[in-house]
Order: C-alpha cells, then sequence, then structure tokens
C-alpha cells in the first residue's frame, strides 16, 4: 500500500472514530457501528457481509493469487460513564468506548480502504472482521461458526495499548502461537 493511500483515508479514520466514540453500543449491540462499517466498504467497492448478529465481514481479492490473511478488529463499547469533556464524548449515558475498540474499528474500516484502493497490486485475498461482543457475550466465537475462518491463512489484530509510547509496536506473548 502507498503512503499517499494510506494518508488519504486519516481524515475519514478520525471523522469515523470520534462517530462511534459518541454513539457506544454494548455487545450484540452494534447495529449502527456496523451498518456504519457496512456503508463505508460497499462504498469502497469491498465485498461486505454481516454475520455474527451484528458483526461485519468485509473481503478484498487481490489482482494475483496468494494467501488469504484476515485483519480482525472489535466494535462494541463497555458500560461505564464517560466523564470527559471531548467533544466526541459519549452521548449514550452508561455506556463509552474505554477499551479503544472505537479506534480499532476506525483503523481497520481505513486499512480496509486503502487495500482496496490498491487491490490490482495485491497478492492474495484479505478478510475484514469487525467482530461483536467482544468483551463479553460472544468474542470470536460467533464469527468463527459464522464461517469467516473458511481458507484463512494467518489471522492479526492490534489493540491500542497506553503503556506503549506512540508509534511503538509491542508483543503479546501470551496470544502468539507459531504460524
Amino acid at each position: 500500500m502507498s503512503g499517499a493511500a494510506a494518508s488519504d483515508v486519516l481524515a475519514d479514520v478520525v471523522r469515523w472514530r470520534r462517530d462511534i466514540h459518541r454513539n457506544p453500543e454494548l455487545g450484540f449491540e452494534e447495529e449502527r457501528t456496523g451498518e456504519l462499517v457496512a456503508g463505508e466498504l460497499r462504498k469502497a467497492g469491498i465485498e461486505t457481509t454481516r454475520v455474527a448478529k451484528t458483526g461485519v465481514l468485509g473481503v478484498v481479492r487481490g489482482g494475483h493469487p496468494g494467501k488469504t490473511i484476515d485483519l480482525r478488529a472489535d466494535m462494541d463499547a463497555l458500560p461505564v460513564v464517560e466523564r470527559s469533556d471531548e467533544p466526541f464524548a459519549s452521548e449514550i449515558h452508561g455506556k463509552m468506548h474505554a477499551c479503544g475498540h472505537d479506534a480499532h474499528t476506525a483503523m481497520l474500516l481505513g486499512a480496509a480502504v486503502s487495500i482496496a484502493r490498491e487491490r490490482e497490486r495485491l497478492a492474495g485475498t484479505i478478510k475484514f472482521f469487525f467482530q461483536p461482543a467482544e468483551e463479553g457475550p460472544g468474542g470470536a466465537k460467533p464469527m468463527i461458526d459464522a464461517g469467516v475462518m473458511q481458507g484463512v491463512d494467518a489471522v492479526a489484530m492490534i489493540h491500542v495499548w497506553p503503556t506503549l509510547p506512540a508509534g511503538t509496536i509491542g508483543r503479546s506473548e501470551e496470544h502468539t502461537s507459531e504460524l
């Protein structure tokens, strides 16, 4: 992916993140978030399917043969009262994105849109999993049960981590396995 493709979508990523943050939804309530994600994927010409009740699957098939990888983000909020003065603070009392899932969703959506713009250069397929209910009532199991892992060779995800300096990539040994 070119730097231009990634930087062109940055303003959208910020806008999506703030919109999702203002409108948090708990696990399996992510109707609005799922529709936002699915709509933006479709606008980018990405094959889009709603799965696992409120989850979203996007698929970009490259112009060249290759493996299939999955990039995953979680979408649900927590039952927490937000006490910030940010202009994009939660507008839903008792619910907020306190764990970064708003950022995860917006970043993955930005990656999907950027990658779709360069699909002809891509070798293989990338699946984008926007997972509902990670914080409790579901996690990955409903997505797996819906068949999203069929044909996937590898999976990667990100998580914001406040103890790492900005721009640092960390690795959690407890969640790492050999591919």
